[in-house]
């Protein structure tokens, strides 16, 4: 089993997008965080391979695990000792616009 760290910025990503969720239907948040563990327990588990990101992206090792029901895409870096989420990201958002955060 990996060790999956959480940065407070896709944290607090995940946290919006479930509260927008739940205020369009009522229990929809719920669900989207449940999509959001699984999502991370998949990782944890190192069940399926994560598909690369392209461009600068793919250059630092960003991967990237694509959730089923919602528009989000779970990226992260993949360090010796931990993967490391640094985004959960709307498929609409600019391509890569959390490049600048410190994995760290």
């Amino acid at each position: 089993m990996r060790t999956v760290r959480i940065l407070e910025d896709a944290s607090q990503e995940a946290i919006e997008a479930a509260a927008w969720y739940e205020y369009e239907q009522p229990g929809l948040g719920t669900e989207f965080f449940a999509a959001v563990d699984a999502a991370i327990d998949v990782i944890e588990e190192n069940l399926i391979p994560l598909a690369p990101l392209p461009e600068e992206a793919g250059n630092i090792g960003a991967k990237r695990l694509i959730l089923e029901r919602f528009p989000y895409d779970i990226v992260v870096i993949e360090l010796p000792e931990e993967t490391v989420v640094i985004a959960v990201a709307h498929h609409s958002r600019k391509p890569g616009y959390w490049l600048e955060r410190d994995k760290l």
